[in-house]
């Protein structure tokens, strides 16, 4: 058995000293069957919060108001849930009232997929109601019975199914794909922050671009922030060569597709509510996306661009053409490499050494007379010391 489960394996077999049922759980026990690796393990369990509490020493109620406790078992925190049914759900997202029980089959029954509804004991037996095995081998991503009842129940599951075609290439069951267009008006329902967390997810997944066909194909698209007119571009992505691409350069790539300018594509970026530091490093690869589109590189325009956004602007550039994103990166970098600085703090010279040679007061001058020091340093017509570059500036300024 994976060495992550026989580690937490003593804390299940705490649980059954102590009278009552303890399982692993969810998406570590289907990693397994895909032989995925696997970071830590979820555990479903037939005694309640108290009872947990009651047999290890050491716990946190984290979660306990939904019966999960965190049990640290040898320096490990292990989540520990209690099997539990849902009443319904009023805001398509959660449940009015949670309610504990001891069937695990009732607890399996309330997740989203099949395969996401296996447990497994400490010896490695699998419990299987809804044969999420057979629709792992099968690569088949179904709902645990109605997949409308599913998705009304959590709207956010259906961009969960998307997600998961993205990162596993599984397909998704008739009936679950129907379900898709079918309830996707629910999603309205869902704060952008939620579905961010999967989209993100699915832009990094290796059948990204399938699985963004199926947003547009679907009725998802439109409940996605800004996304509404862009049904014929997202149905048209597998045509276009990302492999490769990382998950910020996909929503680059995304805004040149749909045509979204610079001046709009900071809103895009902001209703996506994507962080402020991931927005600005997206609109200075936008911009010099839209600057390689007319012109090759050169060393002024590589320095300004620094070389993680002119990297990633003539990868997505590459892809926008249908060649192989990485064509022109060696080039690129050796040209990157090739310049004498890569940041005007590595400029030999400061403000305050031509306020000294001049004799002047601070003033816009200063910024000019830097920029003219640093275009000239960049052509290579003269050494980025101080000595040269005062050499220079004196002798320009003197004709």
């Amino acid at each position: 058995m994976n060495k992550v489960f026989l580690k937490a394996g003593p804390v299940l077999e705490k649980i059954e000293a102590a009278g009552f049922e303890a399982y692993f759980v969810g998406g570590s026990v289907r990693d397994f069957l895909l032989e995925k690796e696997i970071a830590d393990v979820d555990i479903a369990t037939s005694a309640n919060p108290e009872e947990l509490k009651s047999i290890f020493s050491k716990t946190l109620d984290v979660g306990i108001e939904h019966g999960t406790v965190v049990v640290l078992f040898n320096g490990t925190p292990y989540e520990v849930t209690t099997y539990r049914t849902e009443a319904e759900y009023l805001d398509y997202r959660r449940p009015s009232e949670v309610q504990f029980i001891r069937s695990l089959e009732e607890d399996l029954k309330r997740r989203d997929f099949t395969m996401n509804a296996i447990a497994m004991d400490r010896k490695g037996r699998l419990i299987d109601p809804f044969n999420g095995k057979k629709d792992i081998q099968l690569k088949v991503i179904r709902t645990v019975g109605n997949p409308e009842d599913r998705f009304s129940e959590d709207a956010l599951r259906m961009m969960r199914a998307v997600r998961f075609y993205s990162q596993l290439s599984f397909g998704i069951e008739k009936n679950t794909y129907r379900a898709l267009s079918l309830m996707a008006h629910l999603l309205e329902k869902i704060a952008v922050e939620r579905k961010l967390a999967e989209f993100k997810k699915l832009l990094a997944g290796r059948n990204r671009m399938m699985a963004l066909r199926i947003i547009g194909e679907t009725e998802l698209y439109k409940y996605l922030p800004k996304m509404s007119s862009y049904r014929k571009e997202l149905s048209s992505l597998p045509e276009y060569k990302a492999d490769g691409l990382t998950e910020e350069e996909m929503w680059g790539l995304l805004a040149c597709l749909f045509g979204v300018d610079e001046p709009n594509a900071e809103l895009f970026y902001k209703s996506w509510k994507l962080p402020v530091k991931k927005t600005r490093r997206l609109l200075s690869i936008l911009k010099w996306i839209h600057y390689r589109s007319k012109n090759e590189w050169g060393a002024n325009s590589i320095y300004q661009a620094g070389r993680e956004s002119a990297l990633s602007a003539e990868r997505i550039f590459n892809a926008l053409k249908h060649i192989d994103i990485n064509r022109h990166a060696d080039s690129l970098l050796k040209l990157y490499s090739s310049l004498p600085i890569k940041d005007r703090s590595e400029l030999q010279l400061t403000g305050n050494d031509l306020m000294s040679w001049y004799g002047k007061p601070p003033g816009p001058w200063i910024k000019e007379e830097l920029e003219k020091a640093e275009s000239a340093v960049l052509k290579g017509d003269i050494k980025n010391s101080n000595e040269s570059i005062r050499e220079w500036l004196m002798k320009c300024n003197w004709k």
